[in-house]
């Protein structure tokens, strides 16, 4: 067999989704390690008054693409953007456009999706499902495509504790649910909506099993391929350690338990953290592709699914990631934080409600008074609702553990040269998790929130400060309840007395 960067020259590749934060790396990683690749297509909407072209102008002007630069400063005239949006009717290509990617693509990267996991189903189906369907029938009218490779989420069928590399069959004929909704109004989709996700907990993980199955029911003679990641977090090791540039997932929850402003969150201990880096997904998604995409004449009759997840392989667990973002944080502390990082884990409802009553409600409620009597606008609420908002999302995923077969992800890993495994490394068992989420933690705050370590020196002074507020605000607190106490208390009032007293007696006696 030819190698990865063998089977990717001369080749025409189209990825949707590229302005994604999987869709971005992926662009990267393929004009960096596939020199040879002829072009790369890359389908994006005007946005914003900016057009196709300006949006992907200013996407590779990023610290993303710094080591394709350096090493191929022409890299950007690979990258040819086709206007386009995958909602509107023929995905808004123009027949123009439509001509040239049937005559020259030869691989599909079909990443685009909406990772909004409380979308309306309305929605939620036509950017997962219906867009995908569009996708498949342009993929059909390509004249040379070797293989169509479909990203999916390791939870699309988080309803089953066991997940096996296969497409399972949904309950309901996603083709009888399209044309139902066409007619439906919002207010009766919205009624229907629970009954239909059953024990999925979103219409994200409903509507991605849904786009799996029709994809294997509509690929008819295409060579398709489909790879389920699950938690995708910062980049391990390409094009460096600790890459991310999104609030989404669990990155958001890392910054805030590092501004100290999340200090519980509902999660157990022992779950598995499904976390899997961003490289590792692209280097099996890139060398998946390359697998079906070569074994044209002796492929499997069925379409190959990959599981690519850790848990199984290299398991880290919720309360190891809590302990190591707490710990990375306290050492390097991010800008004016809130308060001292510090979360308390509770897979118990009434008790995470008490703690965010006290701990996150409270505290807020007070630094807003706090602004308005110094005449500036109140927004800790605001900040703890958003933040709830997340939590409860992610509440699922981290109080469950699921297991996946990584039979096929083992068997691609065998099928890769030596060489192969160490430029599109996707081996999970080399993944060292407390290096990992250092890196991760610093990434958010290097890449997501523009901090300078230059700084750390004034923030680990802030973090000192904040200490030293709440061991003052904390004694005092103390000394008022005991106080309080003892004005109550006749037996307080002796040990106080005793205490001061140094051995006199603890009451005076009685005269008789």
């Amino acid at each position: 067999m030819v190698t990865i960067p063998e089977y990717y020259a001369g080749k025409n590749v189209l990825i949707t989704g590229a302005t994604g934060f999987m869709g971005k790396v992926l662009l990267e990683k393929l004009l960096r390690s596939c020199p040879g690749v002829k072009s790369v297509y890359v389908m994006v909407r005007s946005k914003a008054g900016q057009s196709p072209q300006t949006r992907i102008t200013e996407m590779i002007n990023c610290k993303l693409f710094e080591k394709v630069q350096e090493e191929q400063p022409d890299f950007a005239e690979k990258i040819i953007a086709v206007s386009s949006d995958l909602v509107l009717p023929e995905l808004d290509l123009s027949k123009d456009d439509q001509s040239i990617l049937a005559e020259k693509i030869h691989v599909v990267f079909h990443c685009a999706a909406t990772i909004r996991f409380n979308e309306a189903l309305k929605d939620a189906m036509q950017l997962n499902v219906l867009a995908t369907q569009k996708m498949l029938a342009l993929a059909h009218r390509m004249k040379h495509l070797e293989v169509f490779l479909h990203v999916s989420t390791a939870y699309a069928n988080c309803n089953r504790e066991l997940i096996e590399e296969v497409v399972y069959p949904p309950a309901v004929d996603y083709r009888k649910l399209i044309d139902s909704l066409d007619w439906m109004d919002d207010e009766l989709v919205s009624a229907l909506t629970p009954k239909l996700l059953g024990e999925r907990p979103n219409t994200y993980t409903y509507t991605k099993a849904l786009a799996e199955y029709m994809v294997q029911q509509e690929a008819g003679d295409l060579n398709v391929a489909i790879i389920r990641p699950s938690i995708v977090g910062a980049s391990w090791k390409e094009p460096f350690p600790g890459w991310i540039d999104n609030f989404n997932g669990p990155s958001g929850i890392f910054i805030a338990a590092g501004k100290g402003i999340l200090r519980t969150m509902r999660a157990s201990n022992d779950a598995v953290a499904d976390l899997v880096p961003v490289d590792v997904v692209i280097n099996a998604t890139v060398a998946a592709a390359w697998y079906s995409g070569s074994q044209t004449h002796s492929r499997p009759r069925n379409l190959l699914v990959y599981n690519c997840t850790t848990g199984g392989i290299n398991p880290f667990h919720w309360g190891e990631v809590e302990h190591h973002v707490i710990s990375t944080f306290k050492r390097n502390p991010l800008e004016q934080a809130f308060r001292r990082p510090n979360v308390n884990l509770t897979s118990n409802h009434l008790i995470n409600q008490y703690w965010i009553a006290v701990s996150h409600k409270a505290p807020a409620f007070l630094y807003d008074l706090y602004l308005r009597l110094i005449g500036r606008e109140p927004r800790m609420m605001k900040t703890i609702t958003r933040l709830h908002k997340a939590m409860m999302v992610l509440e699922y995923f981290t109080s469950h553990s699921w297991v996946w077969n990584n039979d096929n992800l083992s068997m691609l890993m065998a099928q890769l040269s030596l060489e192969d495994k160490k430029v599109f490394n996707f081996d999970v068992r080399q993944l060292h998790w407390a290096e990992y989420m250092e890196n991760y933690c610093m990434g958010t705050k290097k890449y997501v929130l523009n901090e300078e370590l230059s700084g750390l020196p004034a923030a680990r002074k802030h973090l000192n400060k904040l200490r030293n507020i709440r061991y003052t605000f904390n004694t005092v607190l103390v000394v008022l309840i005991w106080r309080v106490f003892i004005a109550r208390s006749q037996m307080a009032r002796n040990i106080w007395y005793f205490v001061g007293d140094s051995g006199g007696p603890l009451v005076c006696p009685k005269s008789s």
